[in-house]
């Protein structure tokens, strides 16, 4: 597991840039603000139920929640299912709306 900070993040989305996001916060949290990603909660990655990123072992996975913590978790959990190229944004959402607002 790697980490990538807010501001690369969002220059790569500013640059229109494909992006792979797990969002590992509960449903409630995704609904309330979230930066594009996709629910995968932290909860279903400890059941080993990552359906919905199957497909990602070997592309980078960007995995985030409210501070680091959970997403950091999961990307040691994905680490040891055979993800090869998982990212934490560092410091979560908090941080990213600390530096860039609350978006949506």
């Amino acid at each position: 597991m790697d980490e990538i900070t807010a501001e690369e993040l969002k220059k790569r989305m500013d640059g229109g840039e494909i992006l792979h996001l797990v969002d590992v916060r509960e449903p409630l949290e995704h609904q309330e603000y979230n930066i594009g990603g996709i629910l995968l909660p932290l909860g279903q990655i400890r059941a080993l139920d990552v359906d919905p990123i199957e497909g990602l072992k070997e592309e980078e996975v960007i995995c985030y929640c409210r501070s680091g913590n959970r997403s950091g978790q999961a990307c040691q959990i994905l680490d040891s299912l055979g993800y090869s190229r998982t990212r934490n944004l560092r410091g979560g959402l908090l941080y990213w709306q600390q530096q860039f607002g609350k978006g949506n």
